[in-house]
């Protein structure tokens, strides 16, 4: 049995393809109805010593890397029935120190670790498109990769433990800074009398274009900041971000200013917009909006 923990945007469509392609499915998240509706679709409840003793696969998937430790390693999580043999795979994006930190307490207990953040966002996990970006063993990786297959398009091993975080962090960078860069350079547009939409079909087949613009675009446009991908995650990485760039000694500048970003716009109450809402604080700035000309 295959153990699962965290059913939030992420992990409800994950587990739902694992069920789909017949994973016999031991669930657990602290949302009663997602509980709910997984066991509608064909998965077992169950404690987190439940999923210890019972499942020879653990995959968590968590806001934050305090809340992976504390479902593993607490009195009562899973790692207290856990049995020498099994593996845990960690898909949330915390630090790499974090993710070290799980590898070697379970390779105490006999388990293997490996840490696989995920990139795609909602969309992709719910069509099982996703892309994991691995760290850990190559024997408990290959034990992984059945699963990876079914919830996603690529999986790649990076490195030893931590190496998954590590991309999952520059993944944020790119993908966030890009957001913003993209959200400055409408805003400008807009503000000089541009049309937004045009703007965008002109620029998204020359280097400009990127899966971000074509992700995101649209939406500001339609002014839907629907959360694939919270700004409060992102706001969360970009911390690690810093925080991992300070422990190596690495200057961040753009990140840094991406943090100021992003803490301006939880003050002003975005915290639970999509990522693509990053546009609303150089709309602010500008007094204008992106938005279609006939909206």
């Amino acid at each position: 049995m295959v153990g699962f923990i965290g059913l939030g945007i992420m992990g409800k469509p994950m587990a739902k393809n694992l069920l789909k392609a017949g994973v016999s499915l031991m669930i657990y998240d602290i949302n009663e109805a997602v509980v709910a509706e997984l066991e509608k679709a064909g998965a077992k409840p169950g404690s987190l010593q439940a999923i210890g003793s019972s499942c020879s696969v653990i995959f968590t998937i968590l806001p934050n890397g305090g809340i992976v430790q504390s479902v593993l390693f607490d009195e009562n999580g899973a790692a207290s029935s856990i049995k020498p043999g099994a593996v845990v795979c960690d898909m949330s994006s915390v630090t790499p120190g974090e993710s070290k930190a799980c590898y070697q307490r379970l390779k105490e207990l006999g388990v293997g670790f490996v840490d696989a953040p995920v990139s795609g966002g909602e969309p992709k996990a719910i069509d099982g498109t996703l892309a994991f970006m691995a760290g850990g063993d190559r024997e408990t990786f290959d034990a992984l990769t059945p699963y990876f297959e079914i919830m996603g398009s690529s999986a790649l091993l990076v490195g030893p433990s931590g190496s998954g975080s590590v991309t999952k962090l520059a993944n944020q960078v790119i993908v966030n800074l890009t957001i913003a860069t993209v959200s400055e350079a409408f805003v400008l547009a807009v503000k000089a009398g541009a049309d937004p939409e045009k703007v965008y079909q002109a620029i998204r087949g020359g280097l400009a274009g990127s899966t971000v613009l074509d992700s995101k675009i649209p939406m500001i446009l339609d002014r839907n900041f629907v959360p694939g991908g919270k700004i409060s995650i992102n706001h969360k990485d970009i911390k690690n971000v810093l925080a991992t760039a300070h422990e190596v000694d690495v200057p961040v500048p753009l990140s840094a200013q991406l943090f100021e970003i992003m803490q301006a716009l939880k003050v002003g109450g975005h915290m639970n917009d999509d990522h693509g809402g990053i546009v609303q604080y150089f709309e602010q700035l500008a007094d204008i909006e992106v938005k279609r000309k006939d909206g």
